[in-house]
């Protein structure tokens, strides 16, 4: 578990500067993709290449055959699938903290800025929390695209290197073999239950991540929409002001 505290500790970070479904994601990530890989799946793969078995003794036929049947080990490959997925939230992390020591080191120097007009920090509050605006959303929303590509094609690198179950028995023609020979994997049953359940949480990241940047999109529109209106109606207003005739009250008997 130690070697993932740094990337726990990092994304523990975003967890201020994220939206409440962005939130949600990060349990899923932390508790049920770093937490069970780092202790389960230990156990159920362990050295997986010496239980796998070939009903023969030609040298070097066992290991052909099994990196034909598995080119990545399936840890490595969930290993290397919660990095590459994290990686776009540690850089939208790295954008925030960047403006936050940007706009903290203008109010530290205001002093310097009060005879030019001090200019008010634009995205963060004096609690460390960033508003969701300008650039900073921007970079969360790029963030989310990211996230929603790679999650899913590392779904269908997983489905297109292994598939998602595993058979107790591989049959393998791969030179040096001098035939076809039989293989046999340990433990088939529990590793596709847990291959189907990183799958599930797998999916279900990738929905939350989808109805987060749905959720933000739509949100953005119906401002935009709202300040266009309001802008519209101001510019009514001004030119019904000026184009009202200026006349002298008159006397109806």
């Amino acid at each position: 578990m130690g070697e993932w505290d740094l990337l726990s500790r990092l994304l523990d970070q975003v967890q201020t500067h994220s939206t409440v479904i962005g939130k949600v994601w990060l349990t899923v990530l932390f508790v049920f993709r770093i937490l069970v890989l780092s202790t389960a799946t230990e156990k159920v793969w362990g050295d997986e290449q010496s239980d796998f078995v070939c009903n023969t003794n030609q040298p070097g036929c066992k290991n052909v055959c099994y990196d034909h049947a598995f080119p990545i080990s399936h840890v490595r490959f969930w290993v290397l699938q919660i990095i590459s997925v994290a990686t776009p939230t540690l850089v939208y992390l790295g954008h925030v903290l960047h403006v936050i020591h940007a706009e903290r080191k203008l109010d530290e120097d205001a002093h310097l800025f009060l005879k030019k007009g001090y200019k008010v920090p634009k995205y963060s509050h004096s609690n460390g929390k960033i508003n969701l605006r300008g650039s900073i959303l921007r970079s969360y929303l790029l963030n989310l695209v990211a996230r929603i590509l790679l999650e899913l094609g590392f779904i269908l690198g997983q489905y297109f290197l292994y598939g998602f179950t595993l058979q107790a028995r591989y049959v393998c023609s791969m030179s040096p073999c001098p035939h076809k020979v039989d293989c046999f994997l340990s433990r088939p049953t529990e590793k596709s239950m847990f291959i189907w359940f990183m799958l599930v949480v797998a999916c279900v990241s990738l929905l939350l991540s989808i109805v987060e940047l749905l959720h933000l999109c739509v949100k953005v529109a119906g401002e935009c929409i709202a300040r266009r209106f309001n802008s519209l109606h101001n510019i009514i207003v001004v030119w019904g002001s000026r184009s009202l005739p200026l006349t002298s009250p008159h006397v109806y008997m």
